[in-house]
């Protein structure tokens, strides 16, 4: 399930990053790239009156979309006009705060999380390491090979390499 997410409402919720810190955007991408790569899900991070508005092309990637509202909109606005056009409703996911927005997601099929529960479920998340997250063994196996085998690898490349 792709993730529609309200950047603000998240950053205010998060306690390693300050919405008056001027690059608490970047810092908030940053994490939804942690994220996304580890739950391979796709992102949509939307905030509020950025420059230029629309996507922004230099912190978006294949897994995190960055959209900013034009300085005659608001992120909501921009969200509720996503949620509207969206084929597929039932397989996404809202991460927002706002009544209005999380009242039309909901009507239209669209699982919501309120920005409080994600940003705890974000931090415990990477805070994980990530061999956890993925159920892999935290050490991969270290083979040794004994120097008959390094050897005869070396025999077998060394006997290729005169041709």
């Amino acid at each position: 399930m792709p993730y529609l997410i309200d950047g603000h409402n998240l950053i205010g919720q998060l306690p390693d990053i300050d919405l008056a810190d001027p690059d608490d955007e970047v810092k908030l991408v940053l994490k939804l790239r942690s994220f996304a790569g580890r739950v391979g899900k796709k992102v949509t991070v939307v905030f509020d009156n950025g420059l230029p508005a629309g996507e922004e092309k230099t912190l978006s990637t294949h897994s995190v979309r960055v959209r900013f509202a034009s300085p005659r909109s608001s992120a909501d606005q921009v969200l509720r006009n996503m949620i509207a056009r969206l084929k597929n409703p039932r397989g996404w996911v809202l991460v927002c705060s706002d009544v209005a927005v999380t009242a039309l997601a909901a009507q239209k099929g669209v699982r919501v999380i309120t920005s409080h529960q994600f940003a705890q479920d974000l931090t415990s998340l990477l805070a994980a390491p990530r061999s956890a997250v993925n159920d892999e063994p935290s050490q991969k196996a270290n083979p040794r090979l004994s120097q008959a085998e390094v050897d005869e690898w070396l025999s077998l490349f060394q006997a290729g390499g005169d041709d």
